[in-house]
C-alpha cells in the first residue's frame, strides 16, 4: 500500500515536472517588501542573471532598506526550483548557537527566563547564516558574480534613501536599546533621537562589508580581519563568540518537504523550519474534507481545528534535524492525519485547556519574504529574518548591520514561551552549533496549469497565513487578492481564534462561538505576504505585495 501511494506521488510530481520543462514564462515577476529591493532583483536579471541572482540582489538590498526585518546579521531559508532539471532545493541559512552557549545565562536570579538577555544585546545573537546562504546560491545556482548581484545594495547604501514609516517606527520602538550601543546609535539615530520622515539614511559601512563579500565570498565575512572584528565587537559588549564559531558556519542544502493536496503538489521548507511539517499536517487533515461544499463558518471551524493539532505537534517534536531525531514520516503521513481528523467534531471546537497554557504574545512582522519567477521558469521563495524588530539592536562598529536575536527562538527554558508565544522542549534547546526551530514557510504550489510562489513574515502566524494563502490560490485567487485577504490563526495554546479586522462577519463569529470557539479580533494587520504566480495556459505572470504595507512592491516585467 505504501509503495502504491509513493508511486502515485512520484507520478504526479513527474508529470508536473515534465509540463514545466516544456514551457517558459518569457518574462519575470518579483514581489518583495520594498520597491528598491524589487528593482534590485530586476537589475540583476537585466545583467543576464537568473532568479537565483535576483534573489541574492533582493536579499542584499533588503539588508540595506529593511534592516528591521532581515539582513546579513541574520539568516533565512531559500526555497529554489531550477527549471532546467526540475530540481527543488532548500538552502538552509539559519543561524547557529555559539559554542559557549549555556541556557542558564538566560535566566534571572529566580530561575525565570530573562527576556532582556534573549531579545537584546550580544547574548541574544546567534552566528549569522545569511551571507553563507547568498554566497552558496550565487556560486552553485546563479550566473552572475557577486560583484554584480550585490552592486544594487552597495549603491543604495552609499547614495542613501529615505526610510519608510515601518523602518522609522522600528527605530522609535527600539530607540532605548539602540542607545546602549554607540555604533547602533550612530547608525540609526539622528543626533541621538529617533529620526522622522524625510531623514536620509546613508550606510557606507554595510557597502564596504558587501564589497568584502563580493570580493572574497565567505572568507570576507566568516574568516580573517572582518571575522575578528565581529568577535571582538560581540565580546566587548558582553558576548562570548569565537573565531571558530564563524569559520565553522556552513549553509546547508536540504531536500524540501513535498506532498500532495487534492491534486496539487506542495513543495515547502523542512526542518529546521517547523513550517513545512505543520503545513503538511494541516493540509493532510483538510484533504479529507470538501471545503467547497461546507458553509464558511464550518470551513473556518475545520481549518482552525487543523491548525490546533498541527501547532500541538510543533511544540512536542520538532528541532534541528542535525541534532534531533524527529518522527517526520509519521507527522506528515495521511494515515496520521486521518486519525487526527477523526478527533474533530464537525460542529464543536476541541478544547485545549486541559494542557498547560502559555502567553499570547503579539505578532511581530519583523521577518521578510520575497517571491520570484524568472523568464526561464526558475522559482525562488525566500524568507529571511533577524527575528525581532532590528534584531538585538547591536551594531558592531564598522560593519553597518544589526545582529539578530535568534537565540530567543530556542527553547531557552523548556515550556516557557518565546517572544511569539511558542514553547518547546529539549528538541529545540540551545546547544553548540544547533539551529533554532523556525516558523518560516517559503512554499511552491504546483498544479496542472498554475504555479504559485508564496510566503510571509509573521512569527507564529507565518504557517497559518501560508496555509490560507495556499487555499486561496487553489480556489483560483490571484496574488493581489491573496495578499489582501484578512487572516485568522490558532496555535493550540492559548485556545483562541485570533483574527484580523474583517476576517469574519458578525454571523460567522456567532456561529464559531456557538461551536465553542473563542474569537479575538485584532486591531493590527498581520504579516507582509509576497506572492507571484504563473498561469501556464495563458502564459501570464502575476505579482502581489501585501497591501497592508505601503512599501511593498510586486512587479511583472
Amino acid at each position: 500500500m505504501k509503495k502504491c501511494i509513493l508511486f502515485g506521488v512520484l507520478a504526479v510530481a513527474s508529470a508536473l515536472a515534465s509540463a514545466q520543462s516544456t514551457q517558459k514564462p518569457g518574462h519575470a515577476a518579483i514581489a518583495s517588501a520594498h520597491k528598491l529591493a524589487t528593482e534590485a532583483g530586476f537589475e540583476a536579471l537585466a545583467q543576464g542573471g537568473n532568479a537565483f541572482d535576483a534573489a541574492v540582489a533582493v536579499a542584499a538590498a533588503l539588508s540595506v532598506v529593511e534592516p528591521q526585518s532581515s539582513g546579513i546579521g541574520g539568516g533565512g531559508l531559500f526555497l529554489l526550483h531550477q527549471a532546467s532539471d526540475s530540481k527543488d532545493i532548500m538552502i538552509d541559512a539559519r543561524e547557529t548557537a555559539p559554542a559557549a552557549v549555556d541556557a542558564k545565562q538566560y535566566l534571572d536570579a529566580k530561575g525565570d527566563l530573562d527576556q532582556d538577555k534573549s531579545w537584546n544585546g550580544p547574548s541574544a545573537a546567534a552566528i549569522p547564516g545569511e551571507v553563507a546562504g547568498l554566497v552558496w546560491i550565487a556560486q552553485h545556482y546563479g550566473k552572475l558574480p557577486l560583484s554584480k548581484s550585490l552592486a544594487p545594495a552597495m549603491r543604495i547604501a552609499r547614495e542613501g534613501f529615505q526610510p519608510d514609516a515601518r523602518f522609522l517606527d522600528a527605530i522609535s520602538e527600539r530607540s532605548e536599546v539602540i542607545k546602549r550601543y554607540p555604533a547602533s546609535a550612530a547608525l540609526y539615530l539622528d543626533h541621538g533621537v529617533a529620526p522622522r520622515t524625510g531623514w536620509t539614511f546613508v550606510n557606507p559601512d554595510i557597502a564596504r562589508t558587501l564589497e568584502l563579500i563580493a570580493a572574497q565570498g565567505n572568507d570576507g565575512f566568516y574568516r580573517g580581519q572582518f571575522a575578528q572584528r565581529l568577535v571582538d565587537g560581540i565580546n566587548a559588549a558582553g558576548g562570548n563568540w569565537s573565531l571558530k564559531d564563524l569559520s565553522d558556519y556552513q549553509a546547508k542544502e536540504r531536500e524540501p518537504l513535498a506532498f500532495d493536496y487534492r491534486g496539487w503538489h506542495i513543495v515547502t521548507a523542512p526542518p529546521p523550519s517547523s513550517g513545512g511539517i505543520v503545513l503538511a499536517e494541516m493540509l493532510n487533515i483538510l484533504g479529507g474534507y470538501d471545503l467547497a461544499k461546507v458553509d464558511r463558518a464550518h470551513r473556518i471551524h475545520l481549518i482552525v481545528e487543523s491548525m490546533r493539532r498541527g501547532y500541538r505537534d510543533r511544540a512536542a517534536y520538532l528541532g534541528d534535524p542535525d541534532f534531533v531525531q524527529m518522527p517526520i514520516a509519521e507527522l506528515t503521513s495521511p494515515l496520521y492525519a486521518a486519525g487526527l481528523r477523526a478527533s474533530i467534531h464537525p460542529d464543536k471546537a476541541t478544547p485545549s485547556d486541559l494542557l498547560p497554557g502559555y502567553l499570547n504574545a503579539a505578532e511581530r512582522p519583523h521577518t521578510t519574504h520575497f517571491s520570484i519567477i524568472d523568464a526561464d521558469g526558475n522559482l525562488v521563495a525566500a524568507t529571511q529574518t533577524v527575528n525581532l524588530s532590528l534584531g538585538d539592536a547591536l551594531v558592531v562598529p564598522g560593519t553597518g548591520f544589526v545582529m539578530n536575536d535568534e537565540m530567543d527562538d530556542f527553547a531557552l527554558k523548556a515550556g516557557t514561551p518565546n517572544a511569539f508565544g511558542l514553547v518547546g522542549n529539549e528538541a529545540n534547546a540551545p546547544k553548540a552549533g544547533r539551529r533554532p526551530l523556525s516558523s518560516m514557510t517559503p512554499t511552491f504550489v504546483i498544479g496542472a496549469d498554475r504555479i504559485g510562489v508564496i510566503g510571509t513574515p509573521g512569527g507564529s502566524r507565518i504557517i497559518t497565513m501560508v496555509l490560507e494563502g495556499i487555499l486561496a490560490f487553489i480556489d483560483g485567487e490571484l496574488p493581489a487578492q491573496i495578499v489582501a485577504n484578512p487572516r485568522y490563526h490558532h496555535q493550540y495554546l492559548p485556545d483562541v481564534v485570533s483574527a484580523e479586522s474583517g476576517a469574519f462577519s458578525k454571523d460567522e463569529v456567532k456561529a464559531l462561538e456557538a461551536m465553542g470557539h473563542k474569537v479575538n479580533e485584532s486591531s493590527h494587520p498581520w504579516g507582509f505576504m509576497n506572492v507571484v504566480s504563473w498561469d501556464r495556459k495563458s502564459g501570464k505572470l502575476y505579482a502581489g505585495s501585501d497591501s497592508r504595507r505601503a512599501s511593498g512592491s510586486g512587479v511583472v516585467k
